[in-house]
């Protein structure tokens, strides 16, 4: 084989990998720093960048977005003594691709260093249930310091968040016992307000209720009562409108008179004096005449008719019957029965014949 063919071949292929090095292309957000005969020369900006073979030394890129970075559980003690595990999650981002790469060595474990040492300081000032209930104020403090401290490293710390705070096992269970017994007062709370608004509303609806019926039987007393006033006015006032004489009130006392021995259990009935003089007015009332009228004045003297007699007989037997039962009811009755007491006498009756024979015919007096 020709030597000078080998040795162009060789020239060919330096002079491609002398081009190929000396172009580079960086993509965008990204960042790749450049070091001439090992000193910082400058950083390559994202597209096509030259540099001088084998002079400039071109290190890794360095990405130039936001990055998450979630750092293992790390133990911390509370100022009450109680240590608790708590994750934490950083967002920074670099901003100076120099300084990220000249003035730290490794900036991911410097972040996470750091993180750990100030998160101690914060929680070491705060009792557990602080720790627990803010988080908001950990994660400023936190931000606040971390951004400060990476800020000549050319990183800018975004957001600090911590993802979990861990109590001991013991404190777990303490906690799970405080909140079950607060749920459980919450719940006795809620069901003694319920029990006490449904009896405050039952008693409402019996006050309501016993209120209503009150006026209901009040008004139904009221609206009885005047009828009872309008219906004893009314007889009054026909009682006297019709002006009865005595006559008519004895007759009606004796048809009341046999209905007060009628009950099964009576034993003992008391019969007034005014019996008598009752029984008494009703023979007067059927044994004596009616005035006569104009039309029967002509026929006075030639004595009653038939028709009166019939009546007067008929008047002498109602008074005769009213005279027994009066009789009867005066009489003693047996032992087992008690006796009947009468207030007075009974005063004797006439024959009512007898008397309208005498006073219209005189020639039979005796």
């Amino acid at each position: 084989m020709d030597p000078l063919l080998i040795v162009g071949a060789v020239i060919v292929f330096f002079v491609v990998i002398t081009v190929l090095k000396s172009v580079r292309i960086v993509p965008q957000a990204r960042a790749r720093n450049v070091e001439r005969l090992g000193r910082y020369s400058r950083t390559l900006k994202p597209g096509m960048n030259f540099v001088i073979p084998y002079i400039d030394r071109v290190y890794p890129m360095i990405d130039l977005r936001e990055q998450v970075v979630s750092f293992r559980p790390q133990p911390v003690i509370t100022e009450d003594n109680l240590v608790v595990e708590i994750d934490t999650v950083l967002y920074f981002q670099v901003t100076d691709p120099r300084a990220a790469a000249y003035e730290i060595a490794n900036y991911i474990q410097a972040i996470e260093q750091l993180t750990v040492t100030t998160l101690r300081n914060v929680i070491g000032s705060m009792d557990l249930e602080s720790t627990l209930t803010s988080r908001d104020t950990i994660n400023s403090q936190l931000r606040g310091v971390l951004d400060e401290a990476t800020g000549k490293w050319g990183i800018r710390v975004n957001r600090v968040e911590i993802k979990a705070i861990d109590p001991p096992k013991t404190i777990k269970d303490a906690m799970e016992k405080q909140m079950r017994a607060e749920r459980d007062k919450r719940a006795a709370i809620l069901n003694a307000e319920g029990q006490r608004q449904s009896q405050i509303l039952t008693a409402e609806g019996e006050k309501q209720s016993n209120i209503l019926r009150a006026e209901g039987e009040r008004t139904a007393a009221i609206l009885k009562a005047e009828g009872q006033s309008q219906a004893i006015d009314q007889v009054f006032q026909a009682v006297h409108r019709n002006d009865p004489d005595p006559k008519l009130l004895a007759y009606q006392y004796l048809q009341v008179l046999p209905q007060l021995a009628q009950g099964e259990n009576n034993t003992f009935w008391v019969i007034p004096s005014e019996v008598t003089s009752a029984l008494q007015g009703v023979s007067k009332a059927f044994t004596q005449a009616l005035p006569p009228s104009e039309a029967t004045r002509e026929s006075v003297t030639s004595g009653a008719s038939e028709a009166a007699s019939a009546a007067a007989a008929e008047a002498a037997r109602a008074a005769r019957a009213a005279e027994e039962a009066v009789a009867d009811a005066a009489a003693p009755e047996p032992a087992t029965a008690g006796p009947r007491q009468l207030d007075a006498p009974p005063a004797p009756v006439t024959d009512p014949l007898q008397d309208y024979r005498q006073e219209h015919h005189p020639e039979h007096r005796p």
